[in-house]
């Protein structure tokens, strides 16, 4: 199946390629800022009505679990698929959505908490499409030697709607009911879907594809699709596992991921709650933690983008492990006051910065390591095994804030982020993977 498209030439120049990546990372840009301020809203709405962590631990489950279950099973629909349409379609969804709990909430006075939660679970269901689809597209729009610097810049756009969004939304949500600050997501798509009109895209048949071609005439082992080959989910699913084992490095990272996010998950769905009943503050400044946080990112963001040809990331990569890790577990033994408050927000913005050098150059390490055909595939699975344990570890946390404070979630997060860490570093295949990757790319260099 294919869905029908613009049909628009693919850009050949430099200048032509980069107006057209830059175009489409000002969609993204645009298009985040409405979708973001809509979910603060929901989580700050949930926050102040209930002030409950085993609320805020469902709502943030609810968040994951379509990224665990559905993730192995996209890859195909991503790798096949107009995957343009695969941008514009959720964004719809996600509208849609909001303008049923809109109209509910405004009709009923209030909004009932079962279809706050379905809400959450649909935008959730959006995003995990939309994740592997832009992941996937990034290696084909851009020249190889420009991946990490592009996805510097991804994490600059994405980092700035972490800081515009909540900000944004914080004083959005103090003067507009709730019931029609919404209705911002149909905004979102409606920009989204109008500036995608103008940016190419690659899809089956263009110059991916024709890359996959090329291989095979060089005798290289690939496994190309086109948008007349029907989708095998859990064959694409055992395909982009069997891949994602062949490199033990990344397949060790991502083992490594699994335990992170386990032992982190608890303490990210808590932020709301550390900083609206720990420190006994308000709206705004749990505005001004995810703000913050989200300038620590751009800055790295920015640091990678004009410094990101590195030959080896994997020690900046590895640093993340432990800057996160110390990050949190002092975060965990701050007081409850004012002062406490200052420096968890000092502490937050060293924690994006460092956060964004893993987000980054690691995802830049896996676009290279597979060809653009296969990576939908890849990805999805990765995608599942790093959030797999997270809704294992979000069934805990709710009781857990409760009974032992929240403050112990962050304080339990640092401990196990030095300790992935460490695991990260004592293993040779996760060391070396930059090093095998380039070595990989000269010797295809040389056999051309």
């Amino acid at each position: 199946m294919q869905f029908p498209h613009r049909v628009m030439p693919p850009p050949s120049e430099s200048a032509s390629w980069r107006k057209n990546i830059n175009l489409f990372l000002a969609s993204q840009f645009l298009t985040g800022i409405t979708s973001m301020v809509v979910q603060y809203s929901i989580i700050w709405y949930l926050t102040q009505k209930t002030n409950s962590a085993t609320v805020l631990s469902v709502a943030t489950l609810l968040g994951m679990l379509p990224m665990v279950f559905l993730s192995p099973f996209i890859g195909g629909f991503v790798d096949r698929l107009n995957k343009k349409m695969l941008l514009i379609v959720p964004d719809v969804v996600a509208a849609i959505a909001a303008v049923v709990l809109s109209a509910v909430g405004t009709a009923a006075g209030t909004f009932p908490l079962w279809l706050v939660f379905v809400s959450l679970l649909v935008r959730s269901i959006a995003q995990t499409f939309q994740m592997p689809t832009i992941q996937s597209i990034i290696p084909a729009m851009v020249p190889r030697e420009e991946i990490t610097k592009v996805n510097g810049q991804l994490g600059m756009v994405q980092s700035a709607n972490f800081i515009v969004a909540p900000a944004l939304g914080a004083f959005l949500y103090t003067f507009i009911p709730i019931n029609f600050l919404l209705l911002a997501d149909v905004l979102g798509a409606l920009v989204g879907v109008g500036m995608l009109m103008f940016i190419w895209i690659p899809e089956a048949g263009s110059r991916v594809f024709a890359a996959a071609g090329m291989k095979q005439q060089a005798g290289e082992s690939v496994n190309p699709v086109s948008p007349d080959s029907s989708v095998q989910v859990f064959d694409d699913a055992k395909f982009g596992l069997r891949k994602l084992r062949e490199n033990k490095g990344i397949w060790y990272v991502t083992l490594i991921g699994t335990l992170f996010t386990l032992l982190f998950m608890p303490a990210v769905s808590m932020y709301p709650l550390m900083t609206m009943s720990y420190f006994h503050g308000t709206v705004f400044q749990a505005g001004v933690v995810e703000v913050v946080y989200s300038v620590g990112m751009l800055i790295a963001g920015a640091v990678i983008g004009a410094f990101g040809k590195w030959k080896n990331r994997m020690p900046l990569i590895l640093f993340s492990f432990f800057g996160v890790g110390i990050v949190y577990g002092i975060s965990g033994l701050l007081t409850g006051d004012l002062r406490g408050f200052v420096i968890f927000v000092i502490l937050n913005t060293i924690g994006g910065f460092v956060a964004a050098f893993f987000n980054i150059l690691y995802m830049a390490v896996v676009q290279e390591s597979y060809p653009p055909e296969e990576l939908g595939r890849v990805m999805s699975v990765m995608n599942s095994f790093m959030n797999a344990a997270g809704p294992v570890g979000l069934i805990f946390a709710g009781p857990l804030a409760d009974s032992i404070g929240v403050e112990k979630l962050f304080l339990i997060a640092g401990i196990g982020g030095i300790a992935c860490g460490f695991m990260a570093l004592t293993s040779s295949r996760v060391r070396n993977i930059d090093r095998d990757l380039h070595a990989h790319q000269e010797h295809q260099q040389t056999a051309k």
